[in-house]
This record gives C-alpha cells, sequence and structure tokens, in this order.
C-alpha cells in the first residue's frame, strides 16, 4: 500500500471557478482592503467589515461550485486498488468531498466556509442558513442561541489552525511516501511546512504550481503546467507504477 498526501492549495480551485489569494491575478492583489474581509480583528471590531463580508459571502463562488478534473482525479486514485490517500488541505470550498473524498480522508488545514460558527457559545450551523438571513434583510446576522457574532467556520487571518487537525497533518506528512503540492504557494506557515516535514522524512515531493515556492529546491519533481491537466496526469502516471 503506497501513502500518498495531497497538500492542495488555492490553484486547484480555479478551475471551479474560484479566485486565488496571492497569484498572478489573485483577489490580494486586485482588491488588498479585501483582506480586511477575512482578518479576525477586522472582522470582530467593525460591524461594517461583517456587513462587507457576508455580502461577499453570498455573493460569492463557493457554494455554487462544483469539482474539477483535478479533485476528481484525486478521488479516484483513492479508490485504486493499493493506495491510501489523504488530502492535507488548505482550501474551505468542500470540493474534494463533493469529488467522491471521504471526509475522514480530507484534512481541513483552514476550516470550512460550508459551516458558521459562533464566537460566542461556539454553536455550528451551515452556512446556507446564515446566507438566507443575509438574503432576507439581515446584514450581520447574530447567533440566535446566545446573540454573539457568527463567521464563517474558516480559520481566518489572526487565527491560529487547529492544533489537533496540524497534529493529524504532520503525522501524515511524516509517513507518507509521496506528498505531493499541488495549487499552493507555499508560503502560508504551518500548513507549507508539511512539504518540508514529508522530504526530511523520505517522501517523494513533488510540487505543481504555475510560480515558484520556497520548497522547490528540496522537490524529486516540479511541474509548471496547468493544474487541470498536469494533476491528472501526474495521478495516473502513479497509479500505473510510472516514476
Amino acid at each position: 500500500m503506497t501513502m500518498v498526501a495531497i497538500l492542495s492549495g488555492a490553484g486547484v480551485s480555479t478551475d471551479s471557478g474560484i479566485s486565488d489569494y496571492r497569484g498572478p491575478a489573485g483577489l490580494w492583489r486586485r482588491d488588498p482592503e479585501a483582506e480586511k474581509l477575512v482578518t479576525y480583528g477586522y472582522y470582530m471590531a467593525d460591524p461594517e467589515i461583517r456587513r462587507r463580508s457576508w455580502r461577499m459571502r453570498l455573493d460569492g463562488p463557493v457554494l455554487r461550485a462544483r469539482p474539477n478534473a483535478a479533485h476528481t482525479a484525486v478521488a479516484e486514485l483513492d479508490r485504486a486498488p493499493g493506495f491510501a490517500v489523504r488530502v492535507l488541505t488548505q482550501n474551505v470550498d468542500g470540493l474534494h468531498q463533493m469529488a467522491g473524498m471521504p471526509d475522514r480522508k480530507v484534512l481541513e488545514l483552514h476550516g470550512t466556509a460550508r459551516a458558521v460558527v459562533c464566537t460566542g457559545c461556539g454553536a455550528r450551523s451551515p452556512m446556507e442558513e446564515a446566507l438566507e438571513r443575509v438574503a432576507a434583510g439581515e446584514d450581520d446576522p447574530a447567533c440566535r442561541a446566545c446573540g454573539s457574532v457568527l463567521k464563517s467556520a474558516t480559520v481566518m487571518f489572526g487565527e491560529r489552525l487547529d492544533p489537533e487537525v496540524l497534529g493529524r497533518a504532520v503525522e501524515i506528512a511524516r509517513a507518507c511516501e509521496v506528498f505531493v503540492a499541488v495549487g499552493s504557494s507555499l508560503r502560508v506557515q504551518p500548513a507549507a511546512s508539511l512539504a518540508g516535514v514529508a522530504a526530511e522524512h523520505g517522501a517523494r515531493l513533488v510540487v505543481v504550481n504555475a510560480e515558484p515556492t520556497p520548497y522547490d529546491a528540496l522537490a524529486d519533481e516540479v511541474v509548471r503546467e496547468p493544474i487541470g491537466t498536469a494533476l491528472p496526469a501526474l495521478l495516473r502516471r502513479l497509479r500505473d507504477g510510472g516514476s
């Protein structure tokens, strides 16, 4: 059984219509102020930031997006005999699961945009319910249980990753035989450091990304081709026993 870890970043979902953040045409480059909408300190302190953030989610593509060829290729590898696949994703869109990866095999390092959480009592509920309230006129919906501020169940800038999720990801990076970092700038820590952990523990490291990353020098293979065609070809080659 070959254990394959896939670290997936924003570039994996661009073919599904979800813009990345840091790429040449990324959201932060087009609108630097947009970063405040997903920064915890700004979000909690400023009702106007929260209103803009809810409007962004209501109008955004995430909940309407569907898996693309890259997501499908990962799920197909997981179903192939002789492979154990684990996805460590920086994405919050849930598209790996929609493509067929079981929940238990996907670690959402930065949380999920498909749920909301109360910053007071911790209650969770579906994002769709919160957005229905926004569409009905509640521009900054509060928790119905305790009245506190609601936020998406994502890890915003200024928040720490869940230590349990990160710990499991480190274990996978140490144990895998192949580690594929795809569609990630490998600049956001601590998630990016998983590539280095895998390489240090003997995994074959493959980087698939349009732009250079800090971990290219450690990689056994670097692929600059479009992810929608490059990742399926890479995983098919792996499945068929190619190097």
